[in-house]
């Protein structure tokens, strides 16, 4: 199976099965030095990085509306040395972004802190899959979802109108899947909320919201793949909620 997926083009997908493989990621297993190394350069350059656990896949593919993979536990060192060998790795990144939507319709989106790896960049709040995430060995991706916006703004999305399905765009660079929230207060009040919450943190991880009103209102720092998901949203032609 390895990666078989189409790629730069929203995909419908009515299920995630992506299964956590307990064994070593070859990726990992066979870079030991170099990943010690890598980390070492990183750490001089940002000392707040943690080497927590994330998630790396070692397969992917789109099979009858369904994302079908296979993932490992990785430190965080080896996903940062991946980072910089894609090309031939035999590995894969996937991450999930709850698409936040105001009760006007605007989208509301994070600017990332200065002392994290993605500085300064604009996308959904959202972090890697961990091994928390998983239920019996299966990605739960809502959880991921609703865990990271709250850790990251304090906004609460467990009770909010969910899109009926996910959706996924595959680039070179990861495969994001998504799916829409919606709650009721406009995006200026939920921007507010998010501030104070930042303002109540000791390390907050983020620099703050990002409103987004039309496709067209694309900001400073937008990572390369929100703007079709900007696009997808303003379009209307997949209203699922």
């Amino acid at each position: 199976m390895n990666f078989d997926l189409p790629r730069n083009v929203i995909l419908p997908v009515d299920a995630v099965d992506v299964r956590l493989d307990p064994s070593l990621h070859p990726f990992e297993r066979d870079n030991q030095a170099a990943i010690a190394e890598n980390w070492r350069r990183e750490m001089e350059a940002k000392p707040a990085l943690y080497d927590g656990t994330v998630v790396l896949l070692s397969a992917l593919a789109y099979r009858d509306s369904r994302l079908v993979g296979r993932c490992h536990a990785v430190k965080y060192s080896t996903f940062m040395l991946w980072r910089k060998n894609r090309e031939l790795s035999g590995a894969e990144h996937a991450y999930a972004h709850a698409v936040l939507v105001a009760g006007d319709n605007a989208l509301v989106a994070i600017r990332m802190g200065s002392h994290t790896v993605n500085a300064g960049r604009v996308y959904f709040a959202a972090g890697s899959f961990e091994p928390i995430d998983f239920r019996d060995g299966l990605v739960d991706v809502d959880f991921n979802m609703i865990r990271e916006v709250s850790e990251e703004t304090g906004i609460d999305l467990s009770a909010a109108r969910s899109g009926r399905r996910y959706y996924a765009l595959s680039t070179a660079s990861g495969t994001v899947i998504f799916r829409r929230y919606r709650v009721a207060e406009p995006a200026d009040e939920i921007a507010r909320r998010i501030g104070a919450f930042i303002a109540s943190e000791a390390e907050p991880e983020i620099e703050g919201p990002v409103i987004i009103r039309d496709a067209d209102d694309l900001p400073d720092g937008l990572m390369g793949h929100m703007k079709p998901l900007i696009e997808w949203h303003f379009s209307g032609s997949d209203e699922d909620v």
